[in-house]
């Protein structure tokens, strides 16, 4: 299948390029390469070292024989977006190509807005153009589980059958998002619904949950294919940046209480999931949602889990309860279905010790790379 990833050159994105144009699929990238921007921005780089974008396909390609087609842009430059599309010619999009942090859309004015326009001005340039040219395309849009919030009864996977006032129907699951970047992907979602419904477009929205891991078949083949992995306040994401802190002697940062309950999955099976929805595409007019996780975890307990597998390796591991930048519950019910891509056969990695053990030693390695200045949090939701 002819499969563009949009924003391949990001974490889930290169992971998953790679892995589809391994398993036989004709891959293109199309990135605009911002993230790398942000990186010098902020101030802050990857513990990872990351080649450019241009080196990484070459190795790829030296190695494996095989060829990604790169397209630099952004799309929400219509006329290139278009452009792309007609010169690719996907059966498939995968997308990717949004700023993925809820800290970096709470900084300030400027960055609430970047993300909004970014996110859902590209996703509606991407829905245009698939209606224009590639009308039985089928789109798989990344979402996230945050788009749910902590409801007080179970979270559906993307709808929910209601009775009111002796009448019922089905319909999309309420949205408690949780900032601005959140916002912009309940935005999204409800533009893709909205164009399946009127224009017969194909959509799989996957709400996925907080990834961990750098290491897939592909990304471990040589250090130039290597992924990022982030640390810092703004990018790093829990059980990433634990194993960090862990690695380095700084105590594990804990919003809060702790108890905020979250899913959670390994990059092999965020690539694995794409693959699973290209593979069993959605149909016309319909815009369907799978919620993508494997396990769930309290932030608390994924503390104690990394301290438990530091300690063990030697590490000098602590816990520290911060006071928490977010405005979120910390202690709350948190139950979540995510049945519809076991039953179309993935087979998920769950977090054992031996992949902590993975993550921690990775961390050590390259633990020289770390600005323990960028390590706390600086954004502040109030």
């Amino acid at each position: 299948m002819k499969v563009l990833v949009i924003g391949g050159d990001g974490y889930c994105g290169w992971a998953t390029a790679l892995y589809l144009s391994n398993q036989g699929h004709e891959v293109g990238i199309l990135d605009s390469l911002v993230r790398r921007h942000w990186d010098n921005e902020l101030g802050v780089q990857t513990l990872t070292p990351i080649a450019p974008i241009g080196q990484r396909l070459q190795r790829w390609k030296d190695l494996t024989g095989k060829s990604i087609d790169l397209f630099v842009g952004d799309i929400t430059n219509y006329e290139f977006l278009h452009k792309t599309l007609r010169k690719f010619e996907p059966q498939a999009i995968v997308h990717f190509g949004e700023q993925r942090s809820a800290p970096f859309s709470m900084v300030d004015r400027e960055h609430a807005v970047l993300t909004q326009v970014n996110n859902v001005v590209g996703t509606l340039n991407l829905l245009y153009a698939m209606r224009q040219d590639f009308p039985d395309c089928h789109l798989v849009k990344l979402g996230t589980m945050g788009e749910y919030g902590t409801p007080n009864i179970d979270i559906e996977e993307g709808y929910i059958t209601i009775e009111h006032n002796g009448r019922k129907d089905t319909l999309p699951y309420p949205k408690q998002p949780g900032s601005f970047y959140h916002l912009s992907k309940v935005h999204d979602s409800h533009n893709i619904h909205f164009a399946c419904k009127i224009w017969g477009l194909r959509a799989t929205d996957l709400n996925q949950g907080i990834v961990y891991g750098v290491l897939t078949d592909e990304t471990g083949m040589d250090e130039m294919l290597i992924n990022r992995l982030d640390y810092d306040g703004i990018f790093g994401t829990a059980l990433n940046r634990f194993c960090i802190q862990a690695a380095i002697g700084h105590p594990l940062t804990v919003y809060g209480k702790g108890g905020q309950t979250r899913g959670f999955l390994d990059i092999r099976d965020t690539v694995r999931c794409i693959e699973i929805a290209i593979s069993n595409p959605a149909a016309p007019g319909e815009f369907r949602v799978f919620n993508q996780f494997t396990e769930l975890f309290s932030i608390g307990d994924l503390a104690m889990m990394v301290k438990k597998a530091g300690n063990s390796m030697g590490l000098n591991v602590e816990v520290d309860h911060l006071a928490n930048p977010r405005v979120e519950l910390e202690e709350h019910y948190f139950n979540a279905k995510n049945t519809k891509l076991l039953d179309l056969g993935l087979e998920p990695h769950l977090l054992s010790d031996s992949l902590l053990d993975s993550l921690l030693n990775f961390a050590v390695k390259y633990q020289q790379r770390v600005d323990k200045q960028e390590i706390l949090p600086k954004v502040s939701w109030k």
